[in-house]
């Protein structure tokens, strides 16, 4: 199944803020880290969209794993490479262990800007997160 991915951060480099995957079926995982010091531009353009309280890390990864267990095979599409390095460490839960998952293959697939379906609420994760997988099959 592909499941499409976005993520918002705080800032470059940042934490995760919130991460959303939306399968083809139209079934979706959103969920809200805390964000300890947001940027100003994460403060105006994130929070105030973020339309769900955070929840813990340990939360967030039973969260991810039950919505990832629910496929036999998964392939992850992204359009920004820190998407895939946010939720690749989403996986690890300490060291020498990470989430039990079924077969994961990555796509970094980046689209020309005028074939891009817009985000009905763009810096919202499961908002962009929709709006890739409509312009991934459209393509």
């Amino acid at each position: 199944m592909r499941l499409f991915l976005d993520c918002e951060f705080n800032g470059f480099g940042g934490e995760l803020i919130s991460l959303a995957l939306v399968d083809e079926n139209n079934q979706s995982f959103y969920e809200v880290l805390a964000c300890q010091n947001p940027i100003p531009w994460v403060v105006e353009h994130v929070i105030p969209i973020l339309n769900q309280t955070p929840i813990s890390l340990e939360a967030f990864q039973k969260q991810l794993q039950k919505f990832l267990n629910l496929y036999d095979a998964i392939e992850i599409i992204a359009d920004w490479p820190e998407d895939f390095a946010l939720f690749s460490r989403c996986l690890i839960v300490s060291a020498g262990r990470c989430l039990s998952l079924p077969p994961l293959k990555m796509q970094l697939w980046m689209q020309e800007s005028n074939a891009k379906v817009a985000s009905q609420q763009p810096h919202n994760a499961l908002a962009d997160a929709q709006a890739l997988k409509l312009s991934y099959t459209i393509q």
